[in-house]
């Protein structure tokens, strides 16, 4: 039933931006290439702090995505990659594909050790931080939702941004069972704290290393 609510979201995710979303804006591609360069004269603090975190967010997925998929018959990496580009257009697939996956077994390569350090969190942590102060205290909410009307750009990315917030839990529950950590509270938390609760799971989840570790005593969660 997960495989199919994970493949029928995605194919409704794709049918809704392409069918449902506001139409394109002939500006959109200046705006991307703008965002892309850095060069934000003139631009919604909002959106540049939502064209970010969207970079931010595969970052974090790939700190379970990349653990996740050494025991799949799928590799995770191209979907992670993917996810940079699209969002969760790109994670959805992996998502619907692999299997439940509560063990780590074998060793850590060097990219392992990389997105299972703490340092990986506390950096993602600081941006994603820095973003949304400059984002709420800068932004102008009422030109945003003009935008998110009248531009598919915007009011896609918003959906993705959203929807990357909601499927995170679904690799959750597998990342605390191969560190060894029981604690159903730990889980809703981190769920219903959107970005955040991701973020804080990374600086203070135990490394695999030390599955045996209660996070709780790690975290101030």
């Amino acid at each position: 039933m997960n495989k199919i609510g994970f493949g029928l979201l995605w194919l409704g995710f794709i049918g809704y931006a392409f069918f449902l979303a506001p139409p394109d804006n002939p500006a959109t591609l200046g705006l991307i290439i703008n965002l892309s360069t850095g060069n934000w004269t003139g631009i919604n603090p909002l959106i540049i702090a939502l064209f970010n975190l969207m970079g931010i967010w595969p970052l974090i997925y790939a700190c379970l995505l990349l653990i996740d998929g050494r025991g799949q018959k799928i590799p995770a990496w191209p979907f992670v990659i993917l996810s940079f580009g699209v969002g969760a257009f790109g994670l959805l697939p992996y998502l619907a594909l692999r299997q439940p996956n509560p063990q780590f077994t074998g060793e850590k390569d060097w990219l392992l050790k990389v997105v299972d350090s703490r340092i990986i969190g506390i950096m993602l942590s600081l941006g994603a931080i820095s973003l949304l102060v400059f984002g709420f205290w800068q932004g102008n909410w009422g030109e945003f939702v003009r935008e998110w009307q009248s531009s598919r750009f915007i009011h896609v990315m918003s959906w993705d941004f959203c929807l990357l917030c909601g499927l995170f839990p679904a690799l959750l529950g597998d990342d605390l069972s191969r560190r060894g950590v029981k604690n159903d509270g730990i889980f809703w938390v981190i769920t219903f704290l959107p970005l955040i609760g991701p973020l804080a799971y990374l600086c203070f989840r135990p490394p695999l290393a030390n599955a045996n570790i209660n996070l709780k005593k790690l975290s101030p969660l």
